[in-house]
């Protein structure tokens, strides 16, 4: 008997040996497979990071040049016709579809869909041309296509399986949003958000963070300049200013839906009675320049960014977000090409503006505070809105920003910019729903 309670002793304890063994066998192996991963997309995404750091400076030093240049020269407006059919012929001999543009990119992120070689290239050239005629378009929507294309053509020599190669997207997307915008930290935020609402792609943190902070960087060494805004005064949050803040954010909230409603409407007129791409953006471009003789400034022109800047030092007329959402809409209904979150920087910064003038509240950070609640609204993005205002404005304008953001994102509903973007859970309700966005 004392054998056997030895031997079952000395059998027991062998199990646990062997069992403990095995289990920290397992654990040192899956660790060393999670840090392969790490090794694995710190350099995909250092590299893709690198080169997108390298072209997104210079696309927006080509579009910054551009911009001097028509605006010293008044002359390029005249081109306007001759640019925008240069655009059309560019994407019909390379059989690319004319009006897919970022919508293409968020597809590509829920499917197998291939994004074609010739997308960065195209919408890089189609991008400067629309600025350098004058075109009322912003450069996010080039950033998204520059960065998705060029990584899923990196995923395509590598043979990436599928998976992977949406996480790549991603990265590259918050790359080149990094690089032009100079926001690391809302760019890998956006890229990993705007895709599906409600949903976030962690897998793809690690890849997002650090090609978006190389590519900030590399632009940074090849001196491209911070985008900051000095906002002053900025009172102290009060029930009083954030009752104000509020109505701001209601009020932003129903400019974004229209903002938003007016894109999609006027573009879908635009194909359905011009169904000529040609004709359609000579039409564009011949009610641009009207409409630039009529006002009678250039400030309705191009990115309008000294606009954006005198907003938030508290200048702006009172119709400005107006008239620019009327350019915009007819420049990319047209055919031109561009984004529309620097526009809808323009209207909400604008519109702030005009707000804290009649509400008596400072109208510098009405201004700022309504650019995130303009971004929000049309991008259904509250991370990457709240972490963009603290990059562009500082932490001063943060409690403001979150606040506007928040009644913004809820009550601008499920309308948005982009078609192809989802809505995984309610924004009324704890409920799980497979919404598509409004046009």
């Amino acid at each position: 008997m004392i054998f056997l309670q030895k031997f079952s002793f000395r059998h027991k304890a062998h199990e646990k040996f062997y069992y403990y063994r095995g289990r920290f066998l397992r654990i040192v192996m899956h660790g060393l497979l999670h840090i392969r991963l790490l090794i694995r997309w710190t350099v995909l995404s250092l590299v893709l990071g690198s080169v997108l750091g390298v072209v997104g400076t210079e696309f927006v030093k080509s579009i910054s040049w551009s911009t001097k240049f028509r605006t010293a020269h008044l002359w390029c407006y005249a081109l306007m016709p001759l640019g925008g059919l240069l655009i059309v012929f560019l994407y019909r001999i390379t059989h690319d579809s004319h009006d897919k543009g970022t919508n293409m990119i968020l597809a590509s992120l829920r499917s197998e869909a291939q994004i074609p070689v010739q997308t960065a290239p195209l919408i890089f050239i189609s991008t400067i041309l629309t600025h350098f005629v004058g075109g009322s378009a912003g450069r996010e929507g080039a950033a998204l296509q520059l960065g998705g294309g060029l990584a899923d053509l990196f995923g395509k020599l590598l043979h990436m399986r599928e998976k992977d190669k949406h996480i790549l997207i991603m990265s590259g997307m918050s790359a080149a949003f990094s690089a032009i915008f100079r926001t690391p930290v809302g760019a890998a935020v956006f890229a990993m958000e705007v895709g599906c609402v409600g949903t976030m792609q962690y897998a793809a943190l690690v890849p997002c963070v650090i090609s978006s902070l190389t590519a900030s960087y590399i632009a940074a060494k090849l001196g491209l300049p911070l985008e900051r805004y000095e906002v002053y005064p900025v009172p102290e949050l009060s029930p009083v200013t954030a009752l104000q803040t509020v109505f701001l954010g209601i009020f932003c909230s129903g400019l974004s839906i229209i903002f938003c409603v007016i894109l999609h409407r006027t573009e879908h007129a635009a194909k359905k009675y011009l169904k000529n791409p040609y004709l359609r953006i000579l039409t564009a471009s011949g009610l641009l320049l009207i409409l630039g003789a009529v006002f009678r400034t250039q400030d309705f022109y191009g990115t309008g960014g000294a606009v954006i800047g005198r907003a938030v030092h508290g200048e702006a007329v009172w119709y400005a977000f107006l008239v620019k959402m009327l350019f915009t809409a007819i420049t990319l209904s047209g055919g031109f090409k561009g984004g529309e979150i620097v526009p809808s920087f323009y209207v909400g910064a604008t519109f702030g503006c005009l707000f804290g003038q009649i509400a008596g509240l400072s109208p510098a950070l009405c201004a700022a505070v309504g650019m995130m609640a303009l971004f929000c609204g049309v991008t259904n993005c509250p991370l990457a809105s709240l972490f963009i205002s603290a990059e562009l404005f500082g932490q001063g304008c943060v409690p403001y920003c979150l606040l506007v953001i928040a009644v913004s994102y809820l009550l601008s509903g499920y309308y948005g910019l982009y078609k192809e973007q989802r809505f995984a859970y309610s924004k009324f309700t704890d409920e799980h729903i497979s919404h598509k966005t409004r046009k």
